[in-house]
């Protein structure tokens, strides 16, 4: 390939690429000016809390009564590590900063629904109550097998 024929291929691309960059900020430009809509605030009166206690954490999630997620929380969220996470206490201060959200929203009466039998299950309860909600129900939803798989063999310690 001849020389003249190389710097033309290298204008070309130098050409492409200018092209390319006129575009991509045309681009930016119209999006910048779009008008945003604006938030609206949502409120709600009555909610479903769920609490699901495991060995090693409980996590909460708080949702309006079609099952869109207004808060959720967990004990490994509010700063335990480890072990820690599996304590009562972690299970209120977890239970305590959902429901907190869920308070500003407007939030009066909520339906609980516990599943699981972590440590934190009770503390978690009890926090809903005292954080000023009105419990309409309590529901235990942990899953029970009706004799399903054959379970693992037993740990020898």
């Amino acid at each position: 390939m001849s020389r003249k024929k190389r710097l033309q291929k290298k204008a070309e691309k130098g050409r492409k690429a200018e092209q390319k960059k006129q575009a991509y900020a045309t681009k930016i430009a119209s999006k910048t000016t779009k008008a945003k809509r604006k938030k609206t605030k949502r409120t709600l009166v009555e909610g479903k809390i769920y609490i699901k206690s495991t060995f090693n954490n409980t996590l909460i999630t708080v949702t309006d009564l079609e099952g869109n997620v207004i808060s959720s929380s967990s004990a490994g969220r509010e700063g335990f590590k480890g072990s820690k996470k599996s304590t009562s206490y972690a299970g209120s201060r977890a239970a305590s900063s959902a429901i907190a959200k869920a308070l500003g929203m407007g939030m009066q009466k909520a339906h609980v629904f516990v599943q699981g039998v972590g440590t934190g299950r009770e503390a978690a309860i009890r926090s809903v109550a005292q954080g000023g909600l009105d419990i309409a129900s309590i529901k235990d939803i942990t899953p029970i097998p009706h004799n399903g798989p054959r379970p693992r063999k037993s740990r020898r310690v």
